[in-house]
């Protein structure tokens, strides 16, 4: 008995061969798709309105490859102007040579990745050629700007927030790099076993010559259903006086609670080796405010270094301004009233500055518009806010409340579409019925 002998592909051959009959078939689909649609609208327009004047071809660079359709080019008889209809009913008028698809995904690489470059290399290694420049990305966000929610509900009568400042670079010459001052803002915590995440987490990022914390509570009037008469705020932030103005703005409203990382680092750096450490730990560890001054105060003049007694003069005198801010902010909320129960220390201002230094500095500078732009996007990537761009909207990170099913006719007909692009176009099929390759891709009809 005679065997058949059969070369087979290896893997990576079938992912190729597969990879660029798809991106000829996806082209096929989509012109077939938007010449159709075109038509529809040809045949479906106020003739009265438009006036066709000829056709004309769209170039577009896709995810799977460059795409050309020859759509219809009308005048409007009432107002002179000239029009893509097909474009408009896309909402893609007047949009340049990508789809909104490309747009999408080099805006998210850009904002959570290292740079625009690597934003741009990435999707080329994906897609297999270059889709575009790491400069057009820049160009992209530089045009970005964020989609508001709606106001959310807050389900205590206290919100949490964490706030500190970020220095990031200028390239101008001549300019100063910038504080950028930064605050999070959440309803409490969720715990889940060992993991434990911040409910309803906002970003607020100063902009303006407005003080922060007046911008601040328009922030929340803004964002929140926030109502200075009812609710209270936890506010957890270093010394810096920008931060510590609370206490004025919020006049009882608010208590503000100095971050405990940084005033263990203080300590630490201080009197690693002294005596008094332990006890200074263990007063701060029980919310002891009068006793950490108090021990504090004890050590001074047995410092080695006249660095070190000028830095802890400067430290007693900062933390004697607001004593209560070494409290535990939880018997404050009780005097008021308020449940306190799964409530937490806080204490993720660094975490929340790691994110935005992890993009924002590492050696980079920016321009004013760069820096925005970036600040921008990165504020809609964690808050998961819809961003307006050239080509349309960034949402993917949204949770849309919006029908996102396209028309049921589209649907069966980009199916059919499919199923006539693929006929006969993938040679393996045309081959030997009982190979296995064969019998792999027939399995995938109507797939």
């Amino acid at each position: 008995m005679q065997k058949n002998t059969t070369d087979y592909p290896n893997l990576k051959q079938i992912e190729q061969l597969v990879w660029r009959k798809l991106q000829e078939t996806f082209s096929t689909v989509m012109t077939s798709v938007l010449t159709e649609m075109d038509e529809q609208i040809a045949k479906e327009r106020d003739v009265k309105k438009y006036r066709l004047q000829d056709k004309r071809v769209l170039k577009l660079v896709s995810l799977f490859g460059e795409i050309e359709v020859e759509r219809n080019y009308y005048r409007d008889r009432q107002t002179g102007e000239y029009v893509y209809l097909l474009d408009r009913y896309l909402e893609f008028e007047g949009a340049g040579g990508f789809s909104p698809l490309i747009e999408e995904a080099a805006i998210e690489l850009a904002v959570t990745g290292p740079s625009y470059r690597k934003a741009a290399n990435t999707l080329e290694t994906l897609l297999g050629y270059r889709v575009i420049s790491h400069e057009a990305i820049r160009q992209h966000l530089l045009k970005v700007t964020s989609i508001p929610k709606e106001r959310q509900p807050i389900h205590r009568p206290v919100l949490f927030v964490e706030v500190d400042g970020l220095y990031v670079k200028r390239q101008e010459k001549g300019k100063r790099g910038k504080e950028e001052k930064i605050a999070a803002v959440h309803q409490g915590w969720e715990i889940n076993g060992k993991r434990v995440a911040l409910k309803d987490k906002r970003h607020f990022v100063h902009r303006g010559k407005e003080p922060f914390w007046e911008a601040f509570e328009d922030f929340l009037i803004d964002t929140f259903e926030y109502d200075p008469a009812v609710h209270r705020l936890v506010i957890n932030g270093d010394g810096a006086k920008w931060i510590t103005a609370c206490r004025e703005h919020f006049n009882g409203r608010a208590f503000f609670s100095i971050d405990r990382f940084h005033v263990a680092r203080d300590i630490r750096r201080l009197f690693r080796e002294h005596p008094r450490y332990r006890e200074m730990q263990k007063a701060l560890a029980s919310y002891n405010g009068e006793k950490l001054i108090t021990e504090l105060n004890s050590a001074v003049g047995t410092l080695e270094t006249e660095a070190q007694e000028k830095r802890l003069e400067e430290l007693i005198h900062q933390l004697e301004q607001y004593p209560e801010a070494l409290g535990d902010y939880r018997k404050w909320l009780k005097e008021k009233g308020i449940d306190t129960e799964r409530m937490r220390p806080m204490g993720s201002a660094e975490g929340t500055m790691s994110v935005f230094a992890k993009r924002l500095k590492n050696g980079r500078s920016w321009v004013e518009n760069g820096a925005s732009a970036m600040i921008t996007g990165l504020v809609a990537f964690l808050d998961k806010l819809a961003l307006k761009t050239l080509f349309g909207r960034v949402e993917r990170w949204t949770e849309s409340k919006e029908v996102t099913n396209p028309p049921r006719h589209y649907v069966e007909r980009v199916t059919s579409t499919i199923g006539e692009a693929t006929r006969d176009n993938i040679q393996y099929l045309k081959g030997k019925g009982n190979i296995p390759v064969y019998i792999a891709l027939k399995a995938l009809k109507g797939f």
